[in-house]
């Protein structure tokens, strides 16, 4: 039995999110699907972390054990040409088998794009939140330090979120502009359900001035969902890497397609 790892990305608009459900299209139901057609087996996926409705990725990681024997390139061939337009396999490869897709991550990142101008872009649409109202990207920026480190955000998880703890450390958060993009990028050791929706939408209402910065503090001290702004929406919302220990050594290229799209503005 052999494991391999590959990474992923896809677009989320016409999935049901992530993980597979009765009577729903999802990312996981289409990936098993074309890689049954070229392993000739079912086969099960483990992801790194599992999106929902609507969100995107350019850096989802799965794992999968198969007896059957190709070469890294021809799975990735292989699996495109049984995958529908919106989802794609990156690179694949063959990994140790105690790695894990989720288990053995120690870090997962997500990028939020808005589209910040009075006028809806087309070709974003659905790639990018678009917000018309002007927003101070200085002033979002100022009011993200008080998440950094280790902290209780049950003020930001999902009602029903299933987690058993509402704790989760965040490593770094970065909010930048360039011309009418602003970028949101955060990194955690894992997140709650809908929890970086929840966190950018309470950067915009501090970014619109509708709320003074020392609010992100008063939000996450409060434990309360009520009192965070809106979920903003998941078009803008992507994960974006997954780290791994060096021991691994997955092919990682750190920012490619946010370097790529950014600095080409």
């Amino acid at each position: 039995m052999k494991r391999f790892v590959c990474a992923i990305e896809y677009m989320g608009q016409g999935y049901q999110g992530w993980q597979s459900q009765k009577n729903a299209r999802t990312v996981q139901s289409q990936v098993e699907l074309a890689l049954a057609k070229v392993a000739n087996e079912n086969i099960t996926v483990h992801c790194a972390g599992r999106t929902d409705s609507g969100v995107h990725s350019f850096g989802q990681v799965i794992h999968f054990d198969t007896v059957v024997s190709r070469e890294s390139f021809a799975w990735v061939r292989g699996v495109n040409s049984y995958l529908p337009r919106d989802i794609r396999f990156r690179w694949c490869a063959e990994t140790a088998n105690d790695f894990h897709a989720r288990y053995s991550a120690v870090a997962r990142k997500y990028t939020y794009f808005i589209y910040n101008n009075h006028v809806r872009s087309a070709i974003f649409d659905g790639r990018l939140t678009w917000i018309p109202f002007t927003l101070d990207q200085n002033l979002m920026r100022d009011a993200s330090t008080c998440w950094l480190g280790n902290n209780d955000f049950a003020a930001f998880q999902a009602k029903g979120c299933q987690s058993k703890t509402s704790k989760r450390t965040i490593f770094e958060i970065k909010v930048e502009r360039k011309r009418d993009i602003i970028t949101i990028t955060v990194e955690a050791n894992s997140f709650l359900q809908k929890m970086v929706r929840n966190l950018v939408g309470t950067l915009i209402e501090i970014g619109a001035k509708r709320k003074k910065i020392d609010w992100a503090e008063f939000v996450l001290k409060s434990r309360d969902r009520s009192f965070a702004g809106a979920t903003a929406p998941s078009d803008g919302l992507y994960l974006s890497q997954v780290k791994y220990p060096d021991k691994f050594g997955l092919p990682f290229d750190e920012h490619s397609f946010v370097n790529y799209f950014i600095e080409g503005l």
